[in-house]
Parts: structure tokens; sequence; C-alpha cells
């Protein structure tokens, strides 16, 4: 790959300082640079974990990394690494099994993949002295998944060329002949440093030679322009949601403001039916309700395939979400197909685990519509109701079913204009009684996927600046929150449900992972903190002084964990043919395991208890 001259400088001045790899003579420091992958790494960001640690030796050339327990455990403090460091495959100490690494300042890591590392022992043998045999082994194909090493893969690692631009006066016809020169699928237009547009191989047939436009005209006119585009140093998993969400398949790639390159769908992942690029571009092909059905069907082992590789909740939850964001705009369209478009803009939001980005294949509805003021119940009711029906109903179609308490944008009650839900919002902070509680629970969690953004961006805003610091509102959610208890017993075991359908089970969703939401979401309106995903509002907790940031790490592996639990049950009830749920048995963990849930279960209630006992005054 090609590195930044500030990058390479950094990487060679690591290789000569470092105690080990320093005694390389500099023809092989040299010619170990450019088998390097580049990995920048933001503060808290994870940059191995277990399964990833024995496959790279990563080498830290500038920052501070920590080892700690993958699982929760207070016994055990973080190991720090200093750049200039390694650790990672090969390397004796410390063990690797069970630990991630994560950046504790901004970092810069090269890594090297197990083949590139044995061959480099093998031309210096002298090495293996300060190294632990290595095991050469191919992945698994079963389990093997393009998203896997995204979230820890720059885009910068992604770019397989030097960008190919032209100007945006060059004529179509030149174009064409340069892309296939280069065999290249895209363009980018340029114009003094200055990125303009994008051009495809499909705007070349589709807007060119489609409509018979004259290919001595200036590419500027089949071009999109002001393209969406993602950093260099961005996650490889970013470039991959981007795409997925907006059904787009090259994305410009930007260092600051001058052009890196491109990267295609065919970068972050292979061409198969159950990854989240291709199926949200599947979805956004489909023009009949039973085409989104059948697409929609793909979740499942969409999501069974990312269990069995080993991909983390977090990400998940955001390659699933991104499908459901998919459907719902497409129904969207459709919708307008058969209604013409909207009298008045709107805003189709998203709330509860579709709003966090925390879906899983077992999932229910719950959203709303925000219509802008000049809505007139009389002139556009009709119209906004069979809009609504009919994506609420595609969705349930597609196997998200109806909100069982009809919180949905269906229903009329929660499809409003914008100073409906201004006042509805004001009521439910100022006078939290038991049902502005649960429908504050629904309604915080909140995302545009569709229409005007503003619409509730400013109700948002308006929103946090009543709930900052407002001690009393803060106690009637911690008073809500508290409902709902992790599953311990009096003497720190497992409780499981006592009678009913699913007896002998542990809810892992309601007892589980809500009661680490609710706290994550008072934290978040404490601090007047507009995040929505629960792993986000925990990274910034600390701020509102609620919360230690040990404590929040524990909680955010305590989420990770139990999240984790839910998806494997899940995968394994998809792969036997069963309906997913929520509801464990122990006895399908392992002793470990159920050590390891008590103990995420034993954080989510301490921290609970911290706030009830933090609260109890104002309530």
């Amino acid at each position: 790959m090609t590195l930044s001259t500030r990058d390479a400088e950094l990487i060679a001045q690591a290789l000569q300082q470092h105690r080990v790899l320093g005694r390389l003579d500099a023809a092989a420091r040299d010619a170990l640079l450019p088998r390097l992958q580049l990995q920048h790494c933001a503060r808290h960001q994870i940059v191995a974990t277990g399964s990833t640690l024995t496959q790279r030796l990563y080498l830290l050339a500038a920052g501070v990394v920590a080892f700690q327990p993958e699982a929760p455990d207070d016994q055990t403090p973080p190991l720090q690494l200093t750049a200039p460091d390694w650790f990672g495959a090969g390397v004796q100490a410390p063990a690797q099994g069970g630990w991630q690494v994560e950046a504790q300042a901004p970092a810069l890591v090269a890594t090297l993949g197990l083949e590139e590392l044995a061959a480099l022992l093998q031309a210096q043998p002298w090495l293996q002295l300060f190294m632990q045999p290595l095991v050469v082994t191919p992945p698994p194909q079963e389990a093997a998944d393009p998203h896997l090493n995204l979230m820890t893969t720059p885009v910068r690692a992604l770019l397989q060329r030097p960008p190919v631009t032209v100007s945006p006066h060059t004529p179509i016809r030149t174009v064409a002949e340069l892309m296939r020169e280069k065999r290249v699928s895209s363009v980018m237009l340029v114009e003094q440093g200055h990125l303009f547009g994008l051009v495809t191989d499909r705007d070349l047939r589709n807007r060119a030679l489609a409509a018979g436009l004259d290919p001595a005209l200036p590419v500027l006119e089949i071009a999109t322009v002001a393209p969406m585009t993602i950093d260099v140093n961005a996650p490889g998993f970013d470039a991959l949601l981007l795409m997925a969400r907006h059904n787009i398949h090259h994305v410009p790639v930007m260092d600051g403001t001058q052009v890196a390159g491109m990267v295609t769908a065919t970068d972050v992942t292979e061409q198969h039916s159950t990854s989240a690029v291709f199926l949200a571009g599947d979805v956004h092909k489909q023009t009949t309700l039973a085409g989104l059905v059948a697409a929609a069907a793909k979740v499942k082992t969409l999501q069974k395939h990312l269990a069995a590789a080993g991909a983390s909740a977090y990400s998940t939850g955001h390659i699933v979400t991104a499908i459901t964001d998919a459907l719902t705009t497409r129904l969207l369209h459709l919708a307008e197909v058969q209604l013409g478009p909207a009298p008045v803009d709107f805003a189709w939001v998203a709330a509860g685990s579709q709003a966090r980005h925390e879906q899983t294949a077992k999932s229910d509805q719950d959203n709303c519509m925000v219509l802008d003021d000049a809505y007139d119940p009389a002139v556009h009711g009709d119209y906004f109701k069979q809009l609504a029906t009919y994506v609420c109903d595609g969705l349930a179609a597609c196997g998200y079913v109806h909100c069982p308490g009809e919180m949905m944008a269906m229903t009329d009650k929660w499809r409003q204009p914008q100073r409906h839900w201004a006042e509805l919002f004001r009521q439910w902070v100022d006078t939290p009684e038991p049902m502005a509680l649960m429908l504050t629970c629904v309604f915080f969690d909140v995302r545009v996927v569709a229409g005007r953004p503003d619409l509730l961006d400013s109700l948002r805003q308006r929103t946090l600046q009543r709930t900052r610091d407002n001690r009393l509102f803060l106690a009637h959610m911690v008073g809500n929150a508290l409902s709902r208890q992790p599953p311990l017993g009096l003497f720190g075991g497992l409780s499981t449900l006592r009678s009913g359908e699913h007896k002998g089970t542990l809810d892992l969703k309601q007892t589980g992972i809500v009661p680490i939401i609710d706290l994550a979401r008072v934290y978040a309106l404490a601090a007047g903190h507009p995040a929505v995903n629960t792993h986000d509002r925990l990274a910034h907790a600390a701020e509102s002084g609620e919360i230690s940031p040990q404590s929040v790490r524990d909680l955010r592996d305590a989420l990770e964990f139990l999240s984790l639990v839910r998806i494997r049950h899940q995968s394994r009830q998809i792969a036997a043919g069963f309906a997913a749920d929520n509801y464990l048995r122990p006895e399908e963990l392992s002793n470990f395991e159920r050590s390891q849930l008590k103990d995420a279960f034993g954080v989510v209630k301490s921290l609970q208890d911290v706030l009830a006992q933090r609260y109890r005054m104002a309530r």
C-alpha cells in the first residue's frame, strides 16, 4: 500500500527504535515497510481482540494501547504498551487469549499478516529467538464473511490504485476511453484540487448512451455532483454502512481536502446475496412488496453468518439496522409511486432499536412521522394516513411485526406536525407521570430515516435543553429504569422465569439489555447529549458526572457480552429452523459463560443501585 510521507516517517522511525526490529539492517527495514498495513486508531477504539491477536503482528508506531480482558474483570488491571512496541502473533507476552487491545490515545499501528511474518522469520532466522512459533492456518471458509475485519481496517488500506481523475470539462467520449484504458468503473471530477463530482460506468450507460447524449459534451453533464465522501482514516466498516444506507457502490476517499482514491463495494465486501451492501442494493431494486419480502428474508441468514464469523454485537446491530433502513426508504418510495408526492414535507422517524442501530433478526417496529407545520389534517390527512399504513404494513410483511402498543406512524396519534410533537415532548418532561415515562423511553430514542432531518433535529435540541440537569425529571426516569432488574437471585445466582410459556429461561432483552439501555438514556439526558446508540451514549456518559470512566467501560463490556449472547442464541434458533426469540435457557451456556453472564448482570445491578441512591431524595 502507499503510505503518506508523514506515516512512512513514523513507521520507519518506530522500526529503527524498536528493541528487536531495530536490529534489522536498513535494507531489511526498507523492504518491510511497504508490506505493512496501516491503521489509525482513535482514543478508546478497539485495535484488536483475542480472535485477531493471533492472526497478525502489530507494531505500535505512535501512541499508547492497553491490554484488558474481553470479559469484565475488576481483578485484572490493564497492561499498557507505549510506542515503539509490538504485540500479537508470535510475541511472547502478554498471553493473547481472552484479551482485547484498546487505544488509550490516538495511535498509529502497522500490521503484518501471518504469511508475511513467516517469510520475515525465514529471511531473518535470529528473530525466532524473540518470538513464539507461528501457527499459520487458513481461516475456516464456512465462517468467512466480508464484514469481519472492517471495524479495524482503515479505508486507506482498501484503496487499490491512485485516484483516477479528470477535469469536469473533459468530453464524455474521452472519459469513457480513459475508463476502458485504466480498467476502472468510475472517475472523479477534480478541478484545481477540489472534488466536483463522480461519474460511474452506470452513468455512462444510463445518462449518456441510453439518453442519446452527444459524446462531445463535457462529462459534468452526466456526473453526480457533490458526491458522498469518506475520510481516508475512517474504519472500512463506515464505508460499508455508507454504501448500504444510500445504495451506492462508489465512494471518493478524502485525505483532508485532497482526493486520495476511490473505494468500491467490491473493496469492502464480496458480491453475494447476504452481504449488507448487496442486500441493501437488492432492496432498492425491488418494485413490488413481494420482492421486498423476499429480500428481507435474507436478514436472518445475514445475522447467522455474522454470528458464526465472530462479528461484534455493535457491528451486527449497525449492519442489520442498515437493511431495515433500506426497506423503510424503499417502501416509502413505492408508496409515493402509488399516492403521488407528499403534499408537505415530512420526516419518517425510526424509534427504539432501529433508531439506536441495535436491531437483530427478532425486532418489531416503532416509528412515527414529524410533519411540517404547514400540514392541514382536512387537506392532507388522508394522504399521510395511506402513506404510513402502506409502509407499516409493508414492514410487517417483511418480518417487522406491528408494535403491540401501536407506537407506529400508521396510528394517528404518532403522525403529527412539528408543533404538536414539541408540545408532547414538553409535557413528558414537565409532567413525568407513568405513561409519559413509558413514551419517553420510546420516543427519546429516535432517528430520521427519510425526509427532512431538521424537522426532528430542532425538536431534539430543545428537548435536551429541558432534560439537562433536570433532577426531578431524571429522578422519575431512574425510577422507571429500576423497574427492570437483572435476573439475579438472593445469593447472586441466575434467576430464571418461574411461570408462563418461557418458564426456566432468562429474558436477555427485558432483564439484561434493556436495563443497560435505560441507564444509558438517563446518562445522555442528564448530560444533554444527542447520541442515540447505547454504546455511543455510554462513551460520553462520564461527561454527565453520573458514572465513572471505569464504570463506563464495565457497562459497555457488559452490553457487548449480553448482546453477543443474545445474537448467538438467535442464530442457533435460526439454524435449527425455529423463530428467533430472546429467551435463553442457562444450560445452553458453558460454566464459564454462565459466570460471565452473572458478572455482567452484577455490573448492571450495581450501577442501578448507584443511581437509585443518587436520585432517592429527588423522587
